[in-house]
């Protein structure tokens, strides 16, 4: 009882320590594992025993026999599920070809390379080197979605980053269960045939069970066979079948299977996504938690000093420094990416929990089937996890601003409301090349956001998820245009400091128009209209237009006529560089405005010279 108490408490302790010093938790996580396990056994205890024993001989411990590895396999399988979940079809337009070539051709490169290495390197026979490379291929979601969190960056950059970690678990799993079968099969000609039949079994039923289900679900959701007091717990239970089931018909498949089914169930019309993703994100930091250091603490003093050798810092600058890169740069060849870029998501390859789970399993397996050198698997692939861990972890952002893909001024437009207004307005900016986001609790504005192409979220101002979005990284803009007025404010107060570093804006309130609030002005994204003047307008003239300034008298006699005009709102000034300004900020340096600026407004077209965008 001790012994579980303290999992958790000491997982939710590192969680804290990583949150307060801004590092992935695995870091912490991985840490105490080897505190309470090889270094307490060395060490600390009178007695030579662990602190925490996840398995001793093979039946006592806390899962005594292969039941921590099933423990490992169900927990993983939730936590791939989450991630499924966030992956959305519309933050790939652009990136889609990166993606698929980093987590095909990139692992491909990675797997020979770390093979070639590991052989020439430690002396592993080839079997044992190819299983190590292919248990590195993955780049875990768990350690890099926390490094993302932290670093301003465009979005496709951090787009290309998260997808990558989520879809190559699968992929790294079933590249090692191949090459565990191969080592498992004493001829050539009964490996190929194996391969083939695993190869096929592995996609068919990963990807069909994943399929179905996952449709099976959302129909249960949306037609309300879930009670709403079941629907997490339900929801777990199907996750746990689906990778059960998948993994009875083919081994290694239910990873595939959970990946597939959070993927179609994200992208789907689910209603009640949202709790769903609370639910489980809040699961995957429990189980996060317990699971590194329960295989941490698995390792034996034994294992860690195979490692104290120069062939092991070989190995892993090899690894990071010449391998990923390679894979990285290859897999980009004509992309849209920048070589900056690629420099960055070169640096950014941290293993997870994928593979410190599979490395502990088949190396235990291996050892007990009396295989040669097989006491180097776990080890060396948690060298591969902690090292490339600790490097991201602690150079990222340092790393970020020396290859210049830190973004000092996020011009990315966080809209808070995804009302007829928002979607005009964001629609305009996205068409002047700006990286816009909606959000709204209500699914029917989200929905509509969404069919005009708008990026657009369903998600609670009072909740505190915004705070951890990776793909919020580079907003610098908050514009709160609600027909609330608390929540606008609300928005400026709790969300102003982290999205709108270059400005925050809120629709002035009915009552502050009433009593000529001077002092807020400067904060307000319109001086004089209100949402339902702003909205009635929409309604009449939903057209943005873009007028060429001759001077600046122009520009102040133009705002003089709408002043007057109610079928008329400005709204930008948009520069001679394309830069869009706030009206309301860009009152205070209007004397910078030359011949050729335009002035953008929402309503009844100008009779001089207008140009409808």
């Amino acid at each position: 009882m001790l012994e579980l108490a303290g999992i958790i408490i000491l997982g939710i302790l590192a969680q804290w320590v990583a949150w307060k010093f801004k590092i992935p938790a695995i870091l912490p996580l991985i840490l105490i594992g080897l505190l309470v396990g090889p270094i307490a056994a060395e060490f600390l205890s009178e007695d030579g025993t662990k602190w925490i024993e996840p398995v001793w001989n093979g039946k006592k411990g806390l899962f005594p026999g292969e039941s921590l590895y099933y423990f490992v396999s169900l927990a993983i399988s939730v936590i791939l599920f989450e991630g499924g979940l966030t992956l959305k079809r519309a933050e790939i337009k652009t990136v889609g070809p990166v993606i698929t070539k980093l987590i095909t051709l990139g692992s491909a490169i990675t797997f020979f390379g770390a093979g070639l290495m590991a052989h020439l390197i430690f002396g592993l026979s080839w079997e044992l080197s190819f299983l190590f490379s292919g248990l590195i291929i993955v780049t875990g979601p768990t350690v890099i979605t926390p490094i993302l969190r932290n670093i301003p960056l465009k979005k496709d950059l951090s787009t290309v980053l998260k997808w990558e970690g989520i879809l190559i678990d699968p992929i790294g799993a079933l590249v090692a269960v191949l090459v565990f079968e191969f080592i498992s099969v004493e001829d050539d000609s009964g490996f190929t045939k194996t391969a083939l039949i695993e190869f096929g079994k592995i996609i068919l039923f990963g990807t069909t069970f994943g399929f179905t289900f996952a449709h099976a679900l959302a129909f249960s959701i949306n037609k309300k066979l879930i009670p709403h007091y079941l629907l997490n717990v339900v929801s777990l239970s199907t996750v746990l079948l689906v990778f059960v089931e998948s993994e009875i018909f083919a081994h290694e498949s239910g990873l595939l299977a959970v990946v597939v089914m959070g993927m179609v169930l994200g992208n789907g019309k689910l209603e009640n996504i949202k709790e769903l993703l609370y639910f489980k994100e809040s699961l995957s930091v429990l189980l996060i938690s317990i699971l590194f250091i329960l295989l941490a603490a698995n390792i034996n003093i034994e294992d860690l000093m195979l490692l104290y050798t120069w062939q092991t810092a070989a190995l892993f600058a090899v690894v990071v420094f010449v391998i990923r890169p390679l894979a990285v740069f290859l897999s980009t060849i004509g992309s849209p990416l920048k070589t900056n870029e690629k420099v960055f998501i070169s640096w950014v390859g941290p293993r997870g929990i994928v593979a410190a789970g599979i490395a502990s399993l088949f190396g235990s397996k291996l050892l007990k089937q009396g295989v040669e050198g097989a006491e180097y698997i776990t080890p060396l692939v948690f060298m591969i996890v902690l090292g490339t861990v600790l490097l991201n972890a602690t150079t990222a952002r340092l790393f970020a601003k020396l290859v210049g893909v830190f973004l000092t001024k996020s011009g990315g437009i966080l809209i808070v409301g995804a009302t007829r207004i928002s979607r005009i307005l964001g629609q305009y900016l996205e068409a002047n090349g700006r990286h816009v986001v909606l959000i709204d609790s209500n699914e029917r504005n989200i929905q509509k956001a969404q069919e005009l192409g708008l990026e657009a979220m369903s998600t609670n101002i009072y909740s505190d998820n915004l705070m951890d979005n990776i793909e919020l990284s580079d907003v610098g803009y908050l514009l709160a245009l609600t027909g609330n007025s608390d929540i606008n404010k609300y928005a400026i107060e709790k969300y102003g400091k982290q999205f709108g570093e270059n400005g925050s804006f809120r629709l002035i309130s009915s009552q502050e128009k009433l009593e000529e609030t001077s002092g807020l002005r400067e904060y307000l994204l319109s001086q004089t209209y209100d949402f339902n003047t702003l909205t009635e307008l929409a309604r009449t003239y939903p057209e943005i237009h873009e007028i060429a300034l001759l001077s600046r008298d122009h520009y102040h006699d133009l705002i003089a006529k709408t002043s007057n005009d109610d079928d008329c709102i400005p709204l930008f000034v948009k520069d001679l560089n394309g830069e869009l300004h706030i009206i309301a900020s860009y009152h205070l340096q209007a004397n910078t405005i030359k011949k050729g600026y335009k002035l953008v407004y929402l309503g009844k077209p100008f009779e001089e010279g207008v140009e409808a965008v």
